[in-house]
């Protein structure tokens, strides 16, 4: 069966694109909606006056009428539909206005008649349609249709095919999903049927990669059912190139030759100071890494100490990553070199490549490679920094503080800035790497080799742009069970979606695919460069929370009311305190403190009340989450405060009692230290900020939710995890 509607689809393709047609009429729509199960009106193709009149009374009762012409995309701007058309006399008048009109509109349009419909009964209008994203490839979209589609661009988006599980939660991903529900006494619409829109025209597009745009607008969804009044079917012009791709095993097998090598070659190194070559290899020696470092340079006998070799292959041994510090123009050479050598990694930090205009340059250094079965990283890159290696191989400066954090970037600027965030903020790290133009590696070689790393914790990336979208996700998905994947893309446009063909196309703009994908993906986004680098350092300190309920301790009411607005910014769900509970926690604060949640213990209180409370909130297994703000004063001192929260905190971890802990603190300049003290204890702490800790925190819950590490979600939670939190970015 599956067979046989593919052979129709397929002959039917065939013929439109044999005609040089890249849009297919109504009827054609119509076969494809046929053959894949998709839900239409009842319609006929009426070739005169008198053909439509016959078809309308066969339907019994006001019709549709609409133009037919492979020449005419957007009917309704041709004036080329009429709705409720009702008796013979009005039908014979419609047949002829939208002729006249069409032919007004475009005198050399081909017009093959005109389309009878059924008239859909009134309901909730939606948009079911899919694109070709140029990152992601096929996508399915839903929103609200009609006239608002466009207005209020309220779509969601998934990577096509979808099961009917993921199509069912487009309905809550959007704005107005509480519409589909039925609101003011209206009945909600049948959600399952929407779905099955959804997956049907999802599975259409991944059978076919040729269909480039697909759009049902509008589906009119009634508690009955949802059928869509149109269909619009543009095929693509072009074949996409395909990219090389690389097993699993073949990326970590070079991956880790890349990260972990135990011989380097310099290639352009230099004894001279201030020349790149000179700063790679000063770096390289300079930061103790323990395997061969072997310079390259014709016009040198010894480079720092160190033999240095005419070329590349004179060197003895096997050779694990070969860096380039030498001018763009003599790079292809001195690959083939390489490759004669057998090194499978070579690290291009010159200039003067694609983001110059020299793409012809870049190709046949990429074929070059590829011919040697060399993977590049770079060109136009700082280098890298693989610290468990004591790996310093970049021209920049040096750095060697050991951690969990992975850390990348497309851009050199924003590759110091992660340097300087990570010394200021005594951030470990298990690397550093610059990613430039990605002419070979990139983001899902670097997390397909990041989740296996044991050193490895988080990871987070600066990107511009994906090359293989799909590829990506599939690496994220692989790794977000394991450990956290924050990201930063720059570049928030639609620009891409002005040559679109359809609303769905035009609704595509690049951020908003990204952020449903990623978010699809289980990553977290981050809205800017300070809450990536933040997320980064904070996320591995808090240990996963189990379940939803947050609660709120402070000393100060102002703080307590930012705390909350920025839980439920974050998408977090403020617990209901019980009333066993309420009074647990009044029996440690003064009358005029408040319980509830926040629980307001005021700022005049001593130590012991703090410590009281957070005591309470950690020993108490329904509470998952604690979020403190803590006013400083001379009763309860910044260090005082810190001191108590962070042993209470440690005390119930040796107990094996863990929660995420965040703290505000607001205060003179002594809560800075305070927040130091507490964040290298495992207690995520700010000063001056109600937003940064809570962002932390609902970042480190948008990975739990993704990686299953919490229990059963209520469904108020749930449209609030699909729908996404907006002060923390994200995904």
């Amino acid at each position: 069966m599956a067979e046989d509607r593919r052979t129709r689809v397929r002959e039917l393709l065939d013929a439109v694109r044999g005609e040089g047609r890249t849009a297919l009429t109504a009827p054609e729509g119509k076969v494809l909606a046929d053959a894949y199960g998709i839900a239409v009106p009842g319609e006929e193709l009426a070739r005169d006056v008198d053909e439509a009149v016959a078809c309308a009374a066969r339907f019994g009762g006001p019709v549709v009428m609409k133009i037919v012409s492979p020449d005419i995309l957007h009917k309704t701007d041709a004036g080329g539909v009429v709705v409720g058309v009702d008796g013979a006399a009005d039908v014979r008048a419609a047949f002829c206005r939208i002729v006249d009109n069409a032919r007004a509109y475009d005198a050399s349009a081909r017009i093959e008649g005109v389309q009878v419909q059924e008239l859909l009964p009134q309901g909730q209008e939606v948009i079911v349609g899919a694109v070709t994203d140029p990152t992601f490839g096929k996508v399915v979209a839903f929103g609200l249709g009609g006239v608002l589609v466009e207005v209020l661009k309220d779509v969601t988006f998934r990577l096509a095919p979808v099961d009917a599980d993921e199509a069912l939660s487009m309905l809550d991903s959007i704005r107005a999903a509480e519409v589909l529900r039925g609101v003011r006494g209206q009945a909600g619409v049948d959600r399952w049927a929407v779905a099955e829109q959804i997956r049907r025209v999802s599975e259409l597009v991944a059978d076919f990669p040729e269909i480039a745009e697909v759009d049902l607008n509008p589906v009119i969804a009634t508690p009955e059912g949802a059928v869509a009044a149109d269909i619009r079917v543009i095929l693509a012009t072009g074949t996409p190139k395909e990219r090389r791709r690389y097993t699993r095993e073949e990326i970590l097998t070079s991956m880790r030759r890349l990260m972990q090598p135990t011989s380097v070659a310099v290639i352009g190194a230099s004894g001279e100071p201030g020349k790149i070559g000179n700063s790679v290899m000063r770096n390289l020696v300079d930061g103790g890494f323990a395997g061969e470092i072997h310079p390259v340079n014709p016009r040198a006998d010894d480079i720092l100490g160190r033999k240095a070799y005419k070329s590349v292959t004179d060197v003895p041994g096997e050779v694990d990553v070969a860096v380039f510090a030498i001018p763009a123009r003599f790079v292809a050479a001195a690959l083939e070199e390489v490759g004669r050598k057998r090194i499978p990694n070579a690290v291009l930090i010159p200039s003067g490549f694609a983001e110059t205009g020299e793409q012809a340059l870049q190709d046949e250094v990429v074929a070059v490679a590829e011919r040697h079965g060399i993977r590049l990283l770079g060109p136009n890159i700082y280098g890298y920094y693989s610290t468990w290696q004591d790996l310093c191989a970049t021209f920049c400066t040096p750095y060697d503080v050991k951690g969990g954090v992975a850390l990348t970037s497309q851009s050199g600027g924003i590759g110091m800035a992660i340097l300087g965030f990570a010394r200021t903020t005594k951030t470990g790290v298990s690397a550093i790497v610059g990613l430039g133009n990605k002419s070979d590696l990139d983001e899902d070689d670097l997390l397909t080799w990041f989740g296996e790393d044991p050193r490895t914790e988080c990871i987070a990336m600066h990107l511009e742009d994906l090359k293989d979208g799909r590829a990506f996700v599939e690496a994220a998905r692989a790794t977000v069970p394991k450990k956290p994947v924050v990201v930063l893309k720059a570049g928030r446009t639609a620009a891409g979606a002005k040559a679109a063909g359809s609303h769905t196309g035009a609704l595509a703009g690049d951020d908003a695919v990204y952020d449903d994908i990623l978010r699809q993906a289980g990553v977290i986004r981050a809205p800017g460069l300070n809450e990536m680098l933040e997320y980064a350092r904070a996320l591995p300190v808090l240990p996963a929370p189990r379940g939803d309920n947050v609660v709120i301790i402070t000393g100060a009411g102002g703080s307590g009311v930012l705390l909350s607005d920025a839980v439920t910014d974050n998408g977090l769900s403020l617990m209901e305190i019980p009333p066993d509970l309420d009074t647990a926690f009044r029996a440690f604060i003064p009358p005029f403190g408040a319980a509830g949640n926040p629980v307001d213990i005021t700022g005049g209180e001593p130590p012991s009340t703090y410590e009281a409370t957070i005591r309470l909130g950690m020993e108490d297994p329904r509470i998952h989450a604690l979020v403190l703000g803590y006013w400083h004063t001379i009763v309860t001192p910044p260090m005082v405060f810190a001191e108590l929260t962070a042993r209470v905190v440690a005390e119930f971890r040796a107990r094996g009692i863990e929660k995420p802990v965040v703290a505000s603190l607001a205060g003179d300049v002594e809560v800075e230290e305070a927040c130091q003290y507490l964040f290298e204890r495992g207690v995520v702490a700010y000063p001056y900020t109600t937003e940064k800790p809570v962002a932390v925190l609902g970042a480190k819950y948008r990975w739990a939710r993704a990686a299953s590490k919490l229990g059963a979600e209520g469904p108020s939670v749930r449209r609030r995890r699909e729908t996404g939190g907006t002060s923390g970015g994200g995904s």
